[in-house]
């Protein structure tokens, strides 16, 4: 047999059950009418057999073909009627009502409770209107118990069916969704981590790359010796920003040791004052006054990797560095010399430029870097929101 309609293993427990209950009842006489007078041929016990082996052999199908087995099942409780009658072919009969509206279409599932009600109906009225009897409301009652009680219980079994698989499929639609949104807050924190790695070491590998080629290609003590103090110098507050780093990554795990406060644009002098230390001629103009504390922290380091770049890409020259308030936005640009040179004169990741762009573009600002005639200018524009509160 084709495995879509191989029977259910309980369907077949059902009609084995019904059918050997029916022959238990056949056997000890016992029907639901009594004998027609005068005798028939339908009062022999094979009639009444006829109808209940056809209605055990639709049970086999109730689950896997409902609408042929409710089709059949009504022909053969049909056949019933005229014969003395079996319980079991009823009850067995009622099941297949309840198994069409549980395991059909949809469709049909909404349908046959209406028709169902109406058959009700029917058995109801027309008796009543014919034999003028309040005998013929319990024909109408049969009617409901044989088709509508069992098809309102398959149409409420499938509802809730329906709805705890449109819950549990919401469940997990709903823990899906927290997991992406899992991945993707991992995945924004480690570019965040990224950038504020990149942004605070950079600068100072980028010092020691530097002054370690001069201390190695000059023969001079004196000059090796400012090269390899610069280099210590940037070694340890190399360390310091990682320390720092680390400190606000451990920050929940119970360590009382508060991690160093983040940079604000108070520090851009001091900023200013490494890089001349590493050889840069910088002119710094800060006139930003009170900045929220995201627009200060983006603003800070994008100076610094400005500063950064100037000291591995620029030329010989001085590099400005102007901060100003305007228009509700802070207003940051970095210049350098631009010329040909022959390479970097220390090696970089690429990730800088992607850095500054993406600080920009998390405070709704704007960010541009290029030559602009004989000098290289950044250029970044950053929101400052409503007054002087966190920017939208």
């Amino acid at each position: 047999m084709a495995r879509g309609l191989r029977p259910h293993r309980h369907d077949v427990y059902i009609a084995v059950g019904g059918l050997l209950g029916g022959l238990a009842l056949l056997g000890i006489g016992l029907h639901t009418r009594a004998r027609h007078a005068p005798a028939s041929v339908l009062d022999q016990d094979w009639a009444v057999a006829v109808p209940l082996l056809v209605m055990a052999g639709c049970e086999l199908l109730r689950r896997t073909r409902p609408g042929p087995a409710l089709l059949v099942g009504t022909a053969a409780v049909v056949a019933d009627l005229p014969t003395r009658g079996s319980l079991a072919t009823v009850v067995m009969f009622t099941d297949l009502v309840y198994a069409a509206v549980l395991y059909g279409p949809p469709a049909f599932a909404r349908r046959l409770p209406w028709i169902t009600g109406l058959l009700t109906v029917i058995g109801t009225v027309v008796p009543l209107v014919v034999w003028r009897t309040p005998q013929a409301l319990l024909l109408g009652v049969g009617v409901a118990l044989v088709s509508l009680v069992p098809a309102a219980t398959g149409w409420v079994v499938r509802n809730h069916r329906d709805t705890a698989v449109a819950e549990r499929l919401r469940a997990e639609q709903t823990a899906l969704l927290a997991d992406m949104d899992r991945a993707q807050a991992v995945v924004a924190e480690r570019a965040r981590m990224a950038r504020e790695l990149h942004d605070m070491i950079a600068n100072h590998m980028s010092a020691i790359a530097i002054h370690s080629t001069a201390a190695l290609s000059l023969d001079d003590p004196e000059t090796s010796r400012q090269a390899l103090t610069v280099i210590r110098e940037n070694s340890v507050e190399g360390l310091a920003e990682m320390r720092r780093l680390i400190g606000i990554l451990r920050d929940d795990s119970g360590d009382e040791r508060a991690p160093a406060a983040a940079p604000t644009l108070d520090g851009l002098e001091a900023l200013a004052e490494t890089a001349r230390g590493n050889g840069l001629e910088v002119m710094l103009d800060a006139r930003h006054g009170e900045v929220p504390t995201p627009v200060e922290l983006a603003a800070y380091r994008i100076v610094q990797e400005s500063l950064t770049n100037a000291l591995k890409h620029a030329a010989p020259g001085r590099v400005t560095v102007a901060l100003a308030r305007r228009d509700g936005a802070l207003e940051v640009a970095v210049t350098s010399p631009y010329g040909h040179r022959g390479g970097p004169r220390a090696p970089g990741s690429g990730a800088g430029l992607v850095g500054m762009r993406e600080r920009a573009a998390l405070l709704g600002g704007a960010f541009a870097a290029g030559p602009e005639g004989a000098v290289w200018t950044v250029r970044a524009t950053l929101p400052l929101g409503d007054g002087e509160g966190d920017p939208a």
